[in-house]
């Protein structure tokens, strides 16, 4: 296979063409092969249904991290390989009994046992454990409610409500399919690296497989041992900062500033600039995979954080320096944290009267950035969807229909029965009932006209979030977005707007990851019908036992408007800061609020990327530049990345994407092409399940920390990496 590049602006030259569009990467970056053999199977299930599990369960402790990680797919097939050749090396076979007096178990036997690990059963398996992993916002729902309205969902609320979410964005994913799979351009990039492992550990038997499965295991082995340092031993290493060691007797004001800047290593400690962190589960494989043009865009986004969040706190926009400079939490005018309890009561409606005593919460000056730019994000999405992409979408979609869309992959699946359209119409209106129940019987306090509304709005932004992922390898957050418009007709309700959110978001969330998952079954010959069963099965293994026993062993730390370096609630409290701020969308965002210009920014947002439509029409390049590649509201999304978390893995971060896609893919092409993702997928692994380990046996997940002795590499008071301004030593 090929080395493959992002539309144009990365071109790579191999030894038969130079892949350039998403036209080369499906003729000559991806296999055209099809053994045909099964792909549904009793192993291909269970493999499947119990690495769900653990992805689940990973997924739901980095929830309550203060970096955002995603279970690595490349761990989860790898790992999956092993056990899946195991399953055919050990468990009984037909081939035993036969000629014996047992001979009629034959049949049984191979049910269970049907031989070598094929490509598709490994694809089946891999892709049930990774949408399970690919977690839920409905149980992010759940830790807020658990959290913040001391309310236990139940069961049935939250398998429905799961399902519901989930399952109708499947619907939508089936009836967008001519649109958003079909098409060659379609490509979701960050999907490459996985099928590039899949064919090579099949369709490349021999010694260079077996070097391939050799490498992926001494990695692993090697970051599982290693991972255990950085982060619980000497986690002074996820955050070396030469500024902060060097600042220990400079003034007061001078070690604000600093930590301000360059610290990071602790949750909404600081910007994190020019740290570096050694510790892999928070730097990851993610930019090992993305293209550099893709890669360029956030780098840009990222220097305009650094400035920008300086640049609101030290002004003192929108009151910044009354809180502290990162978090997601909401404060009072005083900067105590605000008593949301006392304004909106056991049943979750406001009390004008107490609000009037409580008065208005406010958020931190890089918070409220963060809202505005995901409007900016989201307006300059739908923006550029339409002004660049809106030709091929029409062109597509009549291809489609007509059964003649050229892809040469599409071509080759027309040999198996197609899953029909009215399936996805039934997966709609199932979850569509199952979401009313939830509405009905579930503390929600939604309407249920309103629940209509955000099922419309996810399905409307749907199409826009999956094209944009599709070609370019990222997505635009839109649940600030939905937040914006629950406030709109659900005011005073901050449950409400919880669960508006989760029914309009995450169907564009579930809808892009299963549209990945639906193209990836593309390129490797997967039945439609099986891709159906396995994603809808994928979909409803999502569990969230995890996500409570965090919540009630950590939560006064999930509480705090900080964190530690371990436990951080940004996300918990970034939702229901929203849902909370949003319910009071007329005293806060309207035209005589502090934040009037966040919803603005919806607008605004559309503007810029209407200049570059037309600076496009009359100069497509301009030197090197392709002027259609400068994606804007990647950018948005970026100039924000660091209002919260730990934020000391950026630099390193960049490093590791240029050591892989510069470096390693320009001047070692064979072996980049060989092990890449392969040694990326390993030290991702072998870092999260080490993690997965220590949060219950040490870090508290299931009960109390055992924190590691004071030492210099792991300090008992302040921020590890020595930036202790903002009070970090009170």
């Amino acid at each position: 296979m090929a080395s493959y590049a992002n539309d144009g602006i990365e071109q790579l030259a191999t030894v038969q063409t130079v892949i350039t569009t998403g036209k080369d990467v499906s003729r000559f970056a991806v296999d055209l092969r099809d053994d045909g053999d099964q792909a549904l199977t009793l192993r291909s299930l269970c493999l499947g249904t119990i690495f769900a599990g653990l992805g689940a369960a990973l997924n739901q402790i980095y929830l309550f991290k203060p970096v955002q990680v995603t279970v690595s797919t490349v761990f989860l097939l790898l790992i999956i390989y092993s056990f899946g050749n195991g399953w055919a090396m050990f468990m009984p076979k037909r081939s035993w009994v036969t000629r014996t007096r047992y001979e009629s178990f034959g049949r049984i036997l191979h049910f269970i046992n049907p031989g070598p690990f094929t490509i598709k059963e490994h694809v089946i398996a891999s892709l049930v454990a990774s949408t399970a992993a690919g977690g839920s916002s409905a149980v992010q729902n759940f830790a807020v409610q658990r959290l913040y309205y001391d309310t236990n969902v139940k069961a049935t609320t939250a398998v429905l409500a799961t399902f519901s979410t989930a399952c109708f964005g499947y619907g939508l994913v089936g009836l967008l399919r001519p649109v958003t799979v079909y098409p060659s351009e379609m490509v979701y990039w960050l999907n490459l690296p996985t099928v590039s492992v899949f064919q090579a550990l099949h369709y490349d038997a021999g010694g260079a497989n077996r070097k391939r499965v050799k490498l992926f295991w001494i990695a692993f082995a090697a970051m599982f041992c290693y991972e255990v340092i950085p982060s619980y031993i000497f986690p002074l290493l996820n955050g070396v900062s030469i500024f902060c060691l060097a600042s220990q007797r400079a003034s007061p004001s001078t070690v604000d500033l600093f930590t301000n800047l360059f610290g990071g290593s602790d949750g909404n400690e600081g910007l994190g600039l020019l740290s570096f962190s050694f510790d892999w589960q928070y730097i990851g494989s993610y930019y090992m995979s993305v293209p550099l043009v893709q890669q360029a865009n956030s780098w840009l986004g990222l220097s305009l954080c650094y400035i920008i969040i300086m640049v609101i706190y030290y002004s003192n926009a929108w009151n910044s320096k009354a809180f502290p400079m990162l978090s997601t939490s909401i404060f009072s005018s005083n900067g105590s944290i605000y008593h949301q309890s006392a304004v909106f009561g056991a049943k979750f409606e406001l009390n004008q009267t107490a609000l009037e005593q409580v008065g208005l919460p406010a958020l931190t000056g890089s918070n409220a950035w963060a809202n505005l730019t995901a409007n900016l994000a989201i307006g300059g999405l739908i923006a550029h969807v339409i002004l660049f992409w809106g030709p091929d979408t029409i062109t597509a979609f009549k291809l489609a229909y007509g059964r003649s869309q050229p892809d040469p992959h599409y071509q080759a699946m027309k040999k198996y029965k197609e899953a029909p359209w009215w399936w996805y119409v039934i997966l709609l209106v199932l979850s569509f009932f199952a979401g009313l129940i939830v509405v009905f019987k579930g503390e929600t306090t939604l309407p249920w006209w309103s629940f209509i509304v955000a099922l419309i709005f996810g399905a409307f932004i749907t199409p826009f979030s999956t094209l944009l992922y599709a070609r370019m390898g990222n997505g635009i957050a839109t649940n600030q977005l939905m937040k914006m418009v629950a406030g709109a007709i659900n005011p005073g309700r901050p449950v409400a707007n919880l669960y508006f959110s989760m029914w309009s978001h995450d169907v564009i969330s579930t809808s892009i990851n299963l549209a990945g998952d639906l193209k990836m079954g593309q390129y490797l010959k997967i039945p439609p019908r099986v891709m159906f069963l396995t994603q809808v099965w994928g979909t409803i293994l999502v569990i969230s036992v995890v996500m409570i026993s965090v919540v009630d062993a950590q939560r006064d730390i999930l509480l705090s408007p900080t964190g530690t370096n371990v436990w951080s609630g940004q996300v918990p409290q970034s939702l229901n800061s929203a849902a909370v701020t949003w319910s009071l969308a007329k005293q806060l965002y309207g035209f005589s609020g502090p934040y009037w210009i966040v919803p603005m920014s919806l607008l605004i947002g559309t503007v810029p990327t209407f200049i570059q439509w037309l600076i496009w029409k009359r100069w497509p390049t301009i030197g090197s530049l392709h002027v259609d590649k400068l994606m804007l509201p990647i950018i948005y999304q970026y100039s924000s990345w660091l209002s919260a978390g730990v934020n000391s893995t950026i630099t390193s971060s960049i490093l590791v994407g240029l050591a892989s896609q510069l470096w390693l893919r320009k001047y070692h092409p064979g072996w980049y092409k060989k092990y890449n993702y392969i040694l990326g997928g390993a030290l991702d692994g072998g870092a999260q399940v080490m993690i997965f380990i220590l949060s219950f046996a040490v870090f508290g997940a299931s009960g109390n920390p055992r924190p590691f002795p004071t030492w210099a590499g792991s300090p008992g008071v302040g921020n590890v990496d020595y930036c202790n301004g903002n009070g970090a030593l009170d």
